[in-house]
């Protein structure tokens, strides 16, 4: 996976409706005490967070989460999706879920302070 990090390139500006994204996957983080956390908007503008699960029987990725609580609203396409974390890279597991219903919707991944380091669209 890509290192949106390694560009050098400073923090990136984001529109609205994205920096929105970020800021509801920072607090999905916060209110999970998680290691990560994520916002996506599906196709009505509707957006759902998520937070990393790490449960003995079930562990889901921040994004997967979102993803799946999108779906789980009926969201058959997503717009945009952010995910807050200390890592530098996105996770597989969570890109491929996106990817499952939008091929070319934006992920932005950002900091835990809410600075985005890369905006993943491939």
């Amino acid at each position: 996976m890509p290192d949106p990090a390694a560009t050098g390139n400073p923090a990136i500006e984001l529109a609205a409706e994205d920096a929105k994204l970020v800021t509801l996957a920072r607090a999905a983080r916060a209110r999970a005490g998680s290691a990560e956390g994520a916002a996506v908007r599906d196709g009505d503008g509707r957006t759902y967070t998520g937070a990393t699960v790490a449960l003995p029987s079930l562990s889901l990725t921040a994004l997967q989460f979102a993803v799946a609580a999108a779906v789980n609203g009926g969201a058959e396409t997503l717009e945009a999706a952010a995910v807050v974390s200390e890592a530098s890279t996105l996770d597989i597991a969570g890109l491929t879920a996106v990817r499952d219903l939008s091929k070319h919707a934006p992920i932005h991944l950002a900091t835990p302070t809410g600075d985005v380091l890369g905006t993943f669209t491939d």
